[in-house]
């Protein structure tokens, strides 16, 4: 038998998004909007793609919940999602986004997207381990 000194955490978060709420954007708050919310390697990598957009979209809320943050405590650009070299989305924290995951134990992350013509939809699902009573407020320097 194993002992499990140290518990499991598991953090989910998932989103669903409608892509004709990006694509029904008059042209001036659109391009507003997505300098607001996405980094310039997301938009590069979208190629204009709504569907692209809506799917990292739907990714970064899918995160924020996953953080416990939501949007607003970390910012729309502090969680960028890239294409990895298989086509796979991949996760890059900024260090407010960072901090959140470190002081929630979260070593590990999986993000998964998919989408249609009309729907585009994120699951987030995050792995770490509880902190020990002697690590909390603890300094690490």
């Amino acid at each position: 038998m194993i002992e499990n000194k140290s518990p499991v955490i598991l953090r989910t978060g998932i989103d669903l998004v409608e892509v004709s709420r990006l694509v029904d954007l008059k042209e001036g708050i659109r391009r507003r909007f997505f300098h607001r919310v996405f980094t310039e390697r997301e938009l590069a990598e979208a190629g204009g793609s709504e569907q692209y957009l809506a799917g990292r979209f739907a990714a970064k809320e899918a995160v924020s919940k996953a953080l416990g943050s939501g949007i607003g405590s970390v910012g729309w650009k502090e969680i960028e999602v890239l294409r990895g070299s298989e086509g796979e989305p991949i996760l890059v924290l900024g260090s407010r986004a960072q901090a959140f995951s470190d002081e929630a134990g979260i070593v590990s992350w999986s993000i998964s997207i998919s989408h249609t013509s009309q729907y585009a939809v994120a699951l987030t699902v995050a792995l770490g381990k509880e902190p020990a009573a002697s690590d909390v407020g603890s300094d690490p320097s």
